[in-house]
């Protein structure tokens, strides 16, 4: 027989029932709490239920047990798994994430192409509970309207310390002007635990009409949408120690790169709701010519994506790589930090389609 807290549950106002799983405390205390989104402008009519051995208040008041007939028909509300929160006067958004078993890789630790999808989702979610979107991905109504998305044209992320399998990470993310006709995003990755910044990432978008593919100012009245989102804030500074992901990527070519991949093809799973491949998605592909010693004996502690132009699915590709210096690339030698520059390209007319840098660091083995 199911435990009093593991059963019970209250109906907040006319709104589902919330269920939670139960955890015990040291004083042998059934307890769950869980955070519901009941509406209101912003979601910030926000409602908590808390059980304990079966007692269950809602906003710290006893609330009416939903029937076991109801209980087997009710769902919980979605708003409630996607939920974060705003902070600083509703200038960032902040969400938490738990690092999954399938989003480690090889050495325990959480991949870059994790970090980078987390960092993608706390920017939907931000403009999502923000009441700006419209029917786009990460679009404003305005720009539904006028057939308008988002585009990434250059990212940059550094990796202090990558999280382990269950750790909690807390993403902040803002945004920002830049220049006339762009917007700039940027996020911190905190271990929820210490509160140390663990990572941090810019990024730097325009837009183009969904329809013709070609590149669009903002229309003023989008910008007075999200103007008053907007956060002066720069995370990755020219003081960083870091150097600065804003300089010029150099163009590899077949003469001047180290390894070469081809033969690469997206997949349809590769595709966004935009209609070309995700842009974490290049993360992968340029692994592919990177040699296996410098991933198996170094952890990826920056890299700078430059997207040059969109890839379909009709499209072959080819990666090319170089390291800074062959001579640190023993396979039981690793004796200082790597950098390398990278090429994403079409396979027939080698046409470019992302440019990127990248730093390394020796992994500490224990």
């Amino acid at each position: 027989m199911a435990t009093p807290a593991s059963q019970s549950a209250r109906r907040i106002t006319h709104r589902p029932c919330f269920f939670g799983n139960p955890e015990k405390t040291k004083s042998s205390i059934l307890s769950v709490e869980r955070c519901y989104n009941g509406g209101g402008r912003g979601g910030r009519n926000i409602r908590c239920a808390n059980a304990v051995n079966g007692a269950v208040k809602i906003n710290g008041k006893a609330a009416d047990v939903c029937s076991s007939a109801a209980q087997s028909v009710i769902v919980d509300n979605d708003d409630a798994f996607r939920l974060g929160k705003f902070v600083e006067g509703r200038l960032v958004y902040r969400q938490r994430f738990v690092i999954r078993s399938y989003e480690i890789g090889p050495d325990r630790t959480a991949t870059m192409e994790t970090l980078m999808n987390l960092l993608q989702e706390t920017a939907l979610n931000h403009v999502m509970s923000s009441g700006l979107a419209g029917d786009g991905f990460g679009a404003t109504r305005q720009m539904s309207l006028r057939k308008l998305i988002w585009v990434v044209t250059r990212i940059n992320i550094q990796v202090d310390k990558y999280s382990q399998w269950g750790d909690v990470v807390e993403i902040d993310t803002w945004v920002a002007s830049s220049g006339k006709n762009g917007m700039r995003r940027d996020w911190i990755i905190r271990d929820r635990r210490t509160k140390k910044m663990i990572a941090r990432a810019t990024s730097n978008w325009v837009m183009m009409n969904r329809e013709t593919r070609n590149l669009s100012k903002i229309p003023e009245e989008v910008r007075e949408e999200v103007l008053p989102f907007y956060l002066d804030r720069n995370i990755i500074a020219g003081d960083n120690p870091n150097p600065n992901p804003n300089r010029r990527i150099e163009k590899l070519t077949d003469a001047t790169a180290e390894s070469v991949r081809s033969g690469l093809e997206p997949r349809w799973s590769d595709m966004d709701v935009n209609q070309h491949v995700n842009n974490v998605k290049y993360i992968g592909w340029i692994l592919e010519s990177v040699p296996l010693n410098v991933l198996v004996e170094y952890h990826l502690t920056s890299i700078t994506l430059d997207y040059r132009r969109e890839c379909r699915q009709s499209q072959l590709l080819e990666s090319l790589t170089t390291m800074s210096s062959t001579r640190m690339l023993s396979p039981s030698l690793c004796i200082t930090d790597l950098q390398s520059t990278h090429l994403i390209r079409q396979q027939d007319d080698k046409a470019e389609i992302v440019r990127a840098r990248a730093e390394w660091r020796c992994k500490e083995h224990h």
